[in-house]
């Protein structure tokens, strides 16, 4: 009897560690209305491609993966957001990707994180839909609009509770980080407004998409509104759709253009974007990406960065509002008038 008793111990106590293991991959499902197309991707930090998920034509989809630790995104192809994965977590996502970052809720086992990473997104979204108003600021009250900002990125976060310490040491760092970039582009942003009104710097005799060349002196007798870009960034290309749709209906009337700053090697994978992206207007590869002479006159160190420029060359925004923002096409209906 005691024999079978310790049999008993034993075969419980295995059961117990086989259920208790812990998994080494992560189990995300869901569903998307109005899905834009049939895959998910997900990308690790270094925008490595780490998994293809298949979405059915009702816009479920479940799929497991293998990760590490850490942030990722997943997108549609169209738009992205960010999610924190641990192996372990069982996650379901829903949203209309129609209105993308409105309506994505993550849910399950490890969610907290996630959901977290979308209020942060669109707090980012609104601040940076007006930073540009920052920066006409004397240098004193930058600092004091921008002190009172990061206090509530930093409130968001002591709002939240149960996250991973290691994510929440993460996102302190990355919010330090941003707003140190922002403070340290005061004097830089200064320096490129006063570019407002004055002939604008120019590009000369880049290849377009078209296998021939355009410069700006081109482009004169419209306004340009100009999207500087580049095929691996993940913003510019969450700006598309809400381009393809200002050029769709002001086409006709102003230049839109955009500016690759890929490197060489990502030529072809330029010329194959604008393909399949259907990407119209005037597609441009700069000359020497970052170090292009048109992108440090204009003071680019971030993209996507959008230019406006008026029917006689002069500059009308260096730092123009993007197509998501409500009041780029506003702006535009006005000056056409």
């Amino acid at each position: 009897m005691k024999n079978i008793f310790i049999v008993l111990i034993t075969i419980l106590f295995l059961s117990s560690c086989k259920e208790e293991a812990p998994k080494n991959y992560v189990t995300l499902s869901g569903k998307i209305t109005n899905k834009n197309s049939s895959e998910i991707l997900i990308r690790n930090f270094e925008n490595q491609l780490i998994k293809t998920i298949v979405v059915a034509e009702n816009g479920s989809f479940k799929d497991t993966l293998t990760i590490t630790k850490g942030k990722y995104s997943l997108s549609d192809g169209h738009e992205y957001a960010y999610i924190y994965l641990r192996p372990g977590d069982d996650i379901s996502i829903n949203l209309d990707a129609e209105k993308f970052d409105e309506t994505l809720v993550f849910d399950g086992k490890g969610s907290l994180e996630s959901n977290y990473m979308i209020k942060k997104l669109l707090l980012q979204e609104k601040v940076f839909e007006n930073i540009n108003d920052l920066y006409v600021l004397s240098k004193i009250d930058f600092n004091i609009s921008l002190d009172k900002t990061k206090k509530k990125f930093q409130n968001l976060l002591k709002d939240e509770e149960n996250l991973d310490p290691y994510f929440i040491q993460t996102d302190i760092t990355d919010t330090e980080n941003l707003f140190s970039y922002l403070d340290k582009r005061y004097e830089k942003i200064v320096k490129v407004n006063k570019l407002i009104g004055t002939t604008s710097p120019l590009f000369k005799d880049y290849e377009n998409h078209n296998g021939q060349t355009t410069s700006l002196s081109d482009l004169k007798g419209k306004y340009v509104y100009i999207d500087v870009w580049a095929t691996w960034c993940k913003p510019c290309l969450a700006e598309i759709p809400a381009l393809k749709e200002l050029e769709k209906e002001l086409g006709n009337q102003m230049h839109f253009v955009s500016i690759s700053i890929d490197k060489e090697d990502k030529h072809e994978a330029w010329k194959k974007m604008v393909d399949e992206k259907q990407l119209k207007g005037v597609q441009l590869f700069a000359d020497k990406n970052w170090e292009s002479s048109f992108v440090q006159d204009y003071g680019i160190d971030g993209i996507p960065r959008f230019i406006l420029i008026d029917p006689q060359g002069n500059v009308v925004k260096p730092d123009a509002s993007r197509p998501t923002n409500s009041k780029t096409k506003e702006l535009f209906l006005e000056l056409l008038k």
